[in-house]
């Protein structure tokens, strides 16, 4: 569904597909580019400080711990190919502008047989500190970081 959209996420979505990424923040003439899988990008920004408030994201996949992510990088509009129906909600929910393509039920883990580690990490937690820390502790375990 997609809805309006403002210059920054428009420049996002360009670049996301034009140069073949997975992750690409705008914000003015302020942009992060990112080909890492998964939630590895938006993690990573805002583990070195980064200031990512106001900015507009165009991502690939987008699961609530994403989501979750997004909420506590204080982002302003989401665009994004494939998204969860409780990230949907997350968004929504914090007034975040999300345009996608495919809702699902459910974002799954590489090999397609069960629920994403990183979505199973969040799936009892509504606080996006506490989001941000789980994803890094269950990061770390799985050697990612």
């Amino acid at each position: 569904m997609i809805i309006k959209m403002n210059q920054d996420l428009k420049n996002a979505i360009n670049i996301l597909n034009n140069e073949n990424l997975t992750c690409v923040l705008c914000h003015s003439n302020i942009i992060y580019k990112s080909s890492e899988k998964g939630i590895l990008p938006i993690y990573k920004y805002i583990s070195l400080g980064y200031d990512l408030n106001n900015f507009a994201v165009a991502d690939k996949v987008v699961g609530k711990a994403v989501a979750m992510l997004f909420v506590f990088a204080g982002i302003k509009e989401v665009y994004t190919t494939v998204i969860s129906d409780v990230a949907y909600e997350v968004l929504k929910n914090n007034c975040i502008e999300v345009n996608y393509e495919i809702k699902t039920d459910m974002i799954v883990n590489r090999v397609g047989n069960d629920m994403c580690p990183m979505e199973k990490a969040v799936v009892s937690i509504d606080d996006p500190r506490d989001a941000y820390e789980n994803i890094g502790r269950t990061l770390y375990k799985m050697s990612l970081i």
